[in-house]
């Protein structure tokens, strides 16, 4: 079993915005992973995945924007983020131990018609995904984030981050939120430091940028090269593209490159004023990719 923490519940009471029903997965590995569940069943599955360092409450302005067109939302919290269990072990965090995790769930939850819904971390993971099953997914929305295939080289903007991480190994992750997202209330930001009440809670948050892959036999690397030739050559499905243009790290030049590999992407959504953490201008970015899907 692999020993681990567990936020308590009493950190998420009253948050701004996300009065959404906890539910509960406990995987093969014995972690207990959380997921929102929200919506009719009846419509497509908006799958929703985050990235560093943040967790499903990224999601709460574009849940309802999706709910309310009939559609079904299911938004994890990957471990050692929000609600889920956070492995005291740093090296526990891999590549494909996230990877694994986010399959395992799609098929606990026997998850059909899915619009894979990702950014950051959530994309890097996320575009792994359909290739392993594709008949699960029909539609994609991605926000700033990229393919870590290791064969081409990583931005400054991206080697600057991953420098500041190594150094703030207790980030301090609400004036990082703040920072980004100026129009964030001072509760909002907070609450994106809700899941993390030391940095021992912060092993998962810590780990992610030294799993991006730098090297073709990185790993993780070889799994992203085979997804890119799937979202070039065979995905068959519906894309949508929006971009937070002031993103240092994952901004319209990374992000026109991804667009380039995706087979029939439209041109993207520009948000002039949106940063990394595009969620935040969610229900623009929510209420077009419907009028897409």
């Amino acid at each position: 079993m692999i020993e681990a923490l567990r936020t308590p519940d009493e950190r998420f009471d009253n948050l701004p915005g996300y009065s959404f029903r906890p539910h509960y997965l406990t995987q093969a590995n014995g972690l207990r992973m959380h997921y929102l569940d929200e919506g009719k069943h009846a419509g497509k599955t908006f799958l929703c995945l985050h990235g560093q360092p943040t967790w499903s409450y990224l999601y709460r302005k574009m849940i309802p924007v999706f709910t309310a067109a009939g559609h079904r939302v299911v938004a994890p919290d990957l471990f050692g983020f929000g609600k889920s269990d956070k492995p005291r072990d740093d090296a526990t965090y891999t590549f494909d131990f996230h990877r694994d995790s986010l399959i395992a769930l799609i098929r606990a939850l026997d998850l059909h018609d899915i619009v894979l819904v990702c950014q950051d971390w959530g994309g890097l993971l996320g575009l792994t995904i359909p290739m392993k099953m594709p008949e699960r997914f029909s539609g994609l929305l991605v926000m700033n984030t990229a393919l870590g295939t290791g064969d081409m080289p990583l931005t400054q903007g991206f080697l600057d981050w991953r420098a500041w991480n190594n150094k703030n190994p207790d980030m301090a992750v609400a004036k990082l939120m703040q920072r980004s997202c100026p129009h964030l209330s001072a509760e909002e930001s907070a609450a994106y430091a809700a899941p993390y009440p030391d940095k021992d809670y912060k092993g998962g948050v810590r780990r992610f940028p030294n799993l991006v892959p730098d090297a073709p036999d990185a790993p993780g690397a070889a799994t992203s090269q085979r997804a890119r030739d799937f979202w070039k050559n065979d995905w068959t499905g519906t894309s949508f593209m929006a971009i937070g243009m002031t993103d240092p790290v994952l901004g319209p030049s990374v992000m026109n490159a991804l667009r380039s590999q995706i087979k029939n992407c439209p041109a993207p959504l520009e948000l002039a004023d949106a940063g990394h953490f595009v969620q935040e201008w969610g229900e623009r970015v929510a209420t077009e990719a419907l009028s897409r899907f």
